[in-house]
């Protein structure tokens, strides 16, 4: 019912920048909280970033400062923009997107479901 697909991962030394993107696409009445995830081999996936539909914003602490999260809800789309990357940033990333579909919008009790993009890897070199 909904689609998330990722766009701009790459590799960079470090250093470096990178601008992360997500469209979110499909029955979709609105979207909450957007996100970006990330996750190493054999680690479980981590919240990065997080931003409400009224704009707040939530960042781990190893990003504070170098990372901003943004959306576009014309667009249903968020962004990561990533500077001053480090090589322990690497990783694959997963934006995410708390969704009320319009299937769930005609049931008596709506709720949110959570749809995953399918990643991108983002590989920084020292």
């Amino acid at each position: 019912q909904v689609q998330l697909v990722e766009s701009g991962g790459g590799v960079v030394q470090a250093g470096g920048s990178l601008r992360l993107s997500c469209a979110a696409s499909g029955s979709i009445v609105r979207i909450e909280t957007m996100a970006w995830y990330r996750q190493v081999p054999g680690k479980q996936r981590d919240l990065v970033a997080a931003i409400t539909n009224r704009g707040r914003k939530n960042y781990i602490d190893s990003v504070k400062g170098r990372f901003a999260i943004a959306r576009d809800d014309a667009k249903n789309a968020v962004y990561l923009e990533m500077t001053n990357l480090k090589p322990e940033d690497t990783a694959v990333y997963y934006c995410a997107a708390g969704v009320l579909t319009t299937a769930q919008a005609m049931t008596a009790s709506p709720l949110l479901e959570d749809y995953f993009g399918q990643g991108t890897q983002v590989t920084v070199s020292s």
